[in-house]
């Protein structure tokens, strides 16, 4: 390819053919490429004004690449009672929001989603700062509370996983909206039907399936929500193996973020008392999961390197006799995470509260524990007495 190329333009590296234009009489004994900047420099002494150059003989270095500008990512603060106390006032708020959207669903006087957005919204911008102190309020569980309760949890792991994943803020905040609405529909089944402690019936069992398609239905009713929201709600219990409803549909048929709901939808579950089922500990859980073999399993794997073998906001039982709650996980030592202490099992009393980093001291997990197992009441525990006393 060849180019007329001004004296002032011309670099070391170029090769000239011929020259164009000059004030002078000079001429070239021979082509090739130009080596050093002395060489331009005498071609302009000599009156060169421009050259031929043959750019595909040319061996010019290669331009310089723009750094891009890293991203940094926000410090997420260690949990205390500062950042504990934030996250429980915002998990408070969102069950306020939620009961009263659900209200105003059964009434037939909800518009649009724009609270439920929000909330969403808020939620999201609290795992990127204060994910850790977000996570321990899910697992500090109300069995009266479970619905409302098992969205908002939803919604926060299925933020964290996607955070952890590498999504973007905005698909973060839809995967979070989506399992946020995805029971939704549960709000409108008949109460035998939501609140059965026995086994379903046949006939029960495909009403209890209707959830999907009512909660797809209300969404949509109510206003614009994106199409990766949506599908989550839609698709949340179809599985892999084609086991699930309403559709029956296989692998990749599956929406990824319906997979991911999925995960999380049976792990808060598991881990959740419920009017019909006790719950089981978190470590329990996990291993629950990696041997449900309808759910994807790469992204299960993906999902326990994300929260941890012993998950934030777990209840622990260490070597010393004493009761914590796991506040941060430690991913180059995942068994010896940070734990605050706060019963000794040998006295049966309660003690101060103490922030301990297993992996600096002579003790560790020996198992995961429910607080029914030491007759704790862990919600008004924690809210009463835990969070008043845990360190700054």
């Amino acid at each position: 390819m060849l180019e007329q190329v001004p004296i002032d333009d011309l670099q070391p590296g170029m090769y000239v053919n011929q020259v164009l234009e000059q004030t002078g009489s000079l001429k070239m004994r021979s082509k090739g490429i130009v080596k050093t900047q002395a060489i331009i420099d005498n071609l302009k002494s000599k009156g060169i004004l421009s050259v031929e150059v043959d750019l595909a003989k040319s061996k010019l270095p290669e331009p310089a690449k723009e750094k891009e500008p890293e991203v940094t990512k926000p410090v997420v603060r260690p949990v205390g009672r500062d950042s504990i106390n934030e996250a429980n006032e915002l998990y408070s708020s969102a069950i306020a929001i939620q009961s009263s959207f659900l209200k105003s669903l059964k009434n037939g006087a909800v518009k649009d989603l724009s609270p439920l957005e929000s909330l969403s919204q808020s939620l999201i911008e609290s795992i990127f700062d204060n994910k850790d102190a977000l996570s321990c309020l899910t697992m500090i569980k109300d069995t009266d509370q479970y619905l409302l309760e098992h969205s908002i949890n939803c919604s926060v792991l299925s933020g964290i996983f996607c955070e952890f994943l590498g999504y973007d803020r905005d698909t973060t905040e839809q995967v979070s909206l989506g399992a946020l609405l995805m029971d939704i529909g549960m709000s409108l089944l008949p109460d035998e039907i939501r609140n059965n402690t026995g086994e379903f019936s046949n006939d029960d069992w495909e009403v209890m399936k209707t959830h999907v398609e009512i909660g797809a239905d209300l969404v949509e009713q109510c206003g614009d929500i994106s199409d990766l929201s949506l599908r989550i709600i839609e698709e949340h219990h179809e599985r892999v193996d084609g086991s699930g409803y309403p559709r029956g549909l296989v692998g990749d048929e599956i929406s990824e973020f319906a997979r991911i709901a999925a995960i999380v939808d049976a792990y808060d579950a598991l881990t959740s008392n419920r009017t019909h089922k006790n719950s089981i500990t978190p470590t329990q859980a996990l291993k629950r999961l990696t041997a449900t073999e309808n759910l994807d399993q790469e992204l299960v794997k993906q999902f326990i390197q994300c929260i941890g073998v012993h998950p934030v906001g777990s209840l622990v039982r260490l070597k010393s006799g004493k009761l914590g709650i796991v506040s941060k996980i430690n991913p180059k030592d995942p068994v010896s995470p940070h734990v605050m202490t706060f019963y000794s099992v040998t006295s049966q009393h309660f003690n101060e509260v103490k922030r301990v980093d297993l992996s600096q001291y002579d003790d560790e997990i020996v198992s995961g524990v429910r607080p029914e197992e030491f007759s704790l009441n862990l919600p008004k525990f924690f809210k009463d007495v835990f969070i008043n006393q845990m360190p700054l």
